[in-house]
């Protein structure tokens, strides 16, 4: 069974047929090309397919894309603005906040959605926010560091 489907993606209005079954991630990436959002797990366990979905952080793994309808949606692809990038993803380049950069997309989005709860994190809320969102290469301290750096530099408004 198809379903015709509309939300907003990063700003700007899609409208898109799709199966039924068709999860957010399979969505973004094979239908709009948005290859920023990561499938890794298929489970909702490691946080690589991570999104803003109405600002909240959500696992588009775990959701249907026929969910997201009428939703605004935010992928990592929509965070840079005429190419600067956001004071969060600054941050996790000046921070060395990655290595592979797998799961780096999840992670800038989940630090997006614990700042705007918590504007100025310390270490334990940081840990705290990103768990859920698995990292392999890192060892979580650079993230945490970049995650507060972010979060300083969006309180002051860069």
């Amino acid at each position: 069974m198809s379903v015709t489907i509309a939300m907003s993606v990063n700003g700007r209005p899609v409208e898109a047929t799709v199966d039924a079954r068709t999860l957010l991630v399979e969505f973004l990436r094979n239908d709009l090309a948005l290859t920023g959002t990561h499938v890794g797990c298929d489970t909702g366990q490691c946080g690589a397919c991570t999104v803003l979905l109405d600002g909240k952080a959500v696992k588009s793994c775990t959701i249907l894309a026929a969910q997201a309808a009428g939703a605004k949606v935010t992928t990592i692809e929509g965070l840079a603005r005429d190419g600067t990038l956001h004071p969060m993803q600054a941050a996790f380049r000046d921070c060395h906040g990655l290595q592979c950069g797998f799961c780096t997309p999840g992670m800038v989005m989940s630090a997006l959605d614990l700042v705007a709860r918590h504007p100025a994190p310390d270490e334990r809320t940081v840990r705290e926010g990103l768990d859920g969102n698995l990292c392999r290469c890192t060892g979580y301290h650079n993230i945490v560091k970049a995650v507060q750096q972010g979060a300083a530099a969006m309180r002051q408004g860069g």
